[in-house]
């Protein structure tokens, strides 16, 4: 992150936390034979962190008074019951599809919800073990956010353009998805076929970049706003009056945190609202 003996500059601070932990530092911007390591555990343990959390509330709900953790569930599977009621009116495809969007939900809040973390307690944490490997602790990245990495929510959109394509083709038969994609939305005219396929398959695409990049970019803009806070705390703790910016960083940092929450959430909502959505699309005919 910087020289031996050399606090690092505000670019180099930014620079070293927005670095992964991955397969290897040599990588070009396209390369898919690397692997973001942090993005892949932190994205794992939190799924099955969502499942564990899901799976308890299923197993310990009761008929009676529900305590507070069972009413909290009860009123999330309440909300994703009936927008996934009012989007896809297939009783047989909801039955997979408003569990799916329910995970989704609570998976992609907890993703989220890492960008609360102290900036540098988990890069520091890390950076310890790291160093105590007998690596340099300086070349220790970490980054704790995965839906801040475009891999991953490229990747969860890709699934959903997976699942979409699966229903189409369960509820229209090959057939009868082939033949939509050569007809609609213009025509079945053989002359329009070219046209009407190349417009197919640009709003499959536009939907899936969008899809990830809106999340992407929300949340990669809150890790940066997190970062230039904590840069305001390591200038106060470098100051000599070491007063106002002190007092500035607490505010800062406990105002965008509160914030925060909301974005995580409404982030959170609108992927699951958008799966919805394009599964729901994937149900109607042309």
């Amino acid at each position: 992150m910087a020289a031996e003996g050399h606090a690092p500059s505000s670019g180099e601070y930014i620079r070293h936390h927005l670095q992964h932990l991955r397969t290897t530092d040599q990588a070009s911007i396209i390369d898919f034979s690397v692997v973001n390591l942090d993005s892949v555990v932190w994205s794992v343990l939190l799924g099955v962190l969502t499942c564990w959390l899901l799976w308890r509330a299923a197993r310990s709900a009761t008929a009676g008074v529900p305590g507070r953790f069972q009413a909290a569930v009860e009123m999330l599977v309440d909300m994703v019951d009936s927008q996934a009621k009012s989007i896809i009116h297939n009783a047989q495809s909801r039955r997979l599809v408003a569990p799916l969007a329910l995970t989704v939900f609570v998976w992609i809040f907890l993703m989220n919800a890492m960008d609360l973390l102290p900036v540098d307690l988990l890069p520091w944490l890390w950076t310890q073990l790291y160093g105590a490997a007998g690596h340099d602790p300086q070349h220790a990245y970490l980054r704790v956010v995965p839906t801040a990495d475009l891999s991953t929510t490229l990747g969860l959109s890709t699934s959903v353009l997976l699942i979409c394509v699966f229903y189409n083709i369960k509820i229209k038969g090959m057939g009868g998805w082939v033949h939509e994609l050569f007809t609609a939305p213009f025509g079945s005219h053989p002359l329009l076929y070219p046209v009407n396929f190349l417009m197919q398959m640009i709003e499959f695409a536009a939907k899936t970049v969008s899809h990830g990049m809106r999340l992407f970019g929300n949340m990669y803009a809150g890790e940066l706003i997190f970062m230039l806070i904590a840069l305001m705390g390591g200038a106060a703790a470098l100051s000599l009056p070491g007063v106002l910016l002190p007092i500035g960083h607490v505010i800062a940092g406990t105002m965008w945190a509160i914030f925060h929450i909301l974005i995580i959430t409404l982030q959170a909502f609108i992927f699951m609202m958008l799966t919805l959505v394009y599964v729901g699309q994937a149900h109607d005919a042309h």
